[in-house]
């Protein structure tokens, strides 16, 4: 039970990262005119930040990484980067596959961020928040 409730505490997360991540990068090609693949460079670091906050706040509550705050946020994006890279490999597939997607590139981060959700969850609990949190 505690994992079906980790794993739907961590969907919810991942859909705040996902409007953080999908907002930033829309605003930067619809209203900066940036590139979309840098574009959305810049839109992860912001999205992994959110989702790290929400799971470490919530999802992970009665989990501890050991870690200080700075370390577990470095520790938390180098995680997110594997999940990350299966989601800007789709990204990319589906702005080649669908040129006119370059104006929308919201519509592939949600596409990528399907794919790359388990990863995501697999690696922060069983590499990240893996002790349980000890009464002091």
């Amino acid at each position: 039970m505690r994992l079906r409730h980790e794993f739907m505490l961590f969907a919810i997360g991942g859909l705040i990262g996902l409007v953080v991540d999908a907002g930033v990068v829309q605003l930067l090609v619809s209203f900066a005119h940036t590139d979309p693949y840098i574009g959305r460079v810049i839109s992860f670091l912001l999205a992994a930040t959110a989702t790290w906050w929400w799971n470490r706040s919530h999802t992970f509550a009665a989990r501890q990484s050991g870690r200080s705050l700075p370390s577990e946020w470095l520790h938390w994006m180098a995680l997110m980067s594997g999940g990350a890279a299966v989601n800007y490999a789709v990204y990319v597939l589906c702005l080649l596959e669908f040129p006119s997607w370059h104006r929308w590139p919201a519509l592939a981060v949600a596409v990528g961020s399907v794919f790359a959700a388990l990863v995501n969850f697999v690696s922060a609990r069983t590499l990240l928040f893996r002790r349980a949190k000890t009464r002091s």
